[in-house]
């Protein structure tokens, strides 16, 4: 199954023939062939097989790897959306507007059914649910933890349709930071994630113009837990990618704690450059070497 750390997923309209031309050369780690928001109603049958079609076209190992987003459970074409790509195998599934993971298990349960009709090994089809963008979904986002769906790969979250849900007219404040709902909402994405042992993905930055916001928020989500970011234009991409990258200086840093331990086996705590390091500081180092590994910084 296809599993992160990706640090930029990009998304790119089912039904448009112009920019699905530019996939190969976006940068991007992964895209997202959309078929929901993206798509007009009168559009989704045509967007369905552009995206089959697509697919079909870059079979075997892809760069990017390729996902698609499809129509929520509550509107009935989710079912319809899935038996017109899963034979492609994409790399992935988004899962738009998730009440709780049983949502994400009846959406498993239909790719497991579709797997076994096209002859497919069953669960190499990865899901990503963007879990806040309904009142209730919040809720249910520690539920994931405990959940047990094997094709969950990471945890995202929406702040548009979430504003639409609630009846909110806007989702910043004056400074243009989240309101507090969104800012809660986006913390307990972030936790959930972590606590279901899977990557918290940042939304996205509406405004694609807007390149210093995006890297200092894209920075602050990295710090912060975060370990990729949704992406709306191309050329948000680059500046993602970079700032989901562990510098020179944290894979260098991260080096010398894993040796520091290594040269005391067994070890709970170690000294470097004057601190004590314990055995968190140790796993954080290795996974940063791990994403170092993962996005070719390391011989």
């Amino acid at each position: 199954m296809s599993r992160l750390p990706i640090r930029s997923f990009l998304f790119i309209p089912g039904d448009s023939d112009k920019k699905l031309a530019k996939v190969d050369d976006c940068g991007a780690d992964a895209v997202i062939l959309d078929l929901e928001d993206a798509v007009a109603p009168e559009n989704k049958t045509k967007a369905r097989d552009m995206v089959a079609d697509f697919l079909v076209k870059r079979q075997g190992e892809r760069q990017p790897q390729i996902w698609v987003r499809v129509n929520p459970l509550d509107i009935g074409l989710t079912e319809g959306d899935l038996q017109a790509v899963v034979f492609a195998k994409p790399d992935g599934i988004i899962q738009p507007k998730t009440d709780r993971p049983g949502d994400v298990g009846q959406l498993s349960a239909m790719l497991d059914r579709l797997e076994q009709l096209h002859g497919l090994e069953t669960g190499n089809i990865a899901v990503v649910p963007v879990a806040t963008e309904t009142a209730i979904a919040p809720f249910h986002l520690g539920e994931f933890a405990g959940a047990g769906l094997s094709r969950l790969a990471g945890l995202t979250w929406g702040a548009e349709d979430l504003a639409t849900a609630i009846g909110a007219t806007t989702n910043r404040d004056a400074a243009g930071e989240w309101l507090f709902t969104f800012r809660m909402v986006r913390s307990l994405t972030l936790l959930a994630a972590r606590a279901a042992g899977v990557q918290a993905i940042e939304t996205l930055h509406a405004d694609f113009r807007d390149e210093a916001g995006l890297r200092q928020s894209s920075l602050a989500a990295r710090a912060e837990g975060f370990g990729g970011r949704l992406a709306i234009h191309p050329a948000q991409v680059p500046i993602i990618n970079a700032c989901f990258t562990p510098s020179a200086a944290e894979v260098d840093h991260a080096q010398r704690v894993l040796e520091a331990f290594a040269a005391n086996p067994g070890a709970g705590t170690v000294g470097l450059d004057g601190k004590m390091l314990d055995i968190p500081h140790r796993k954080q180092a290795e996974r940063i070497m791990a994403e170092a590994r993962a996005f070719g910084l390391l011989d």
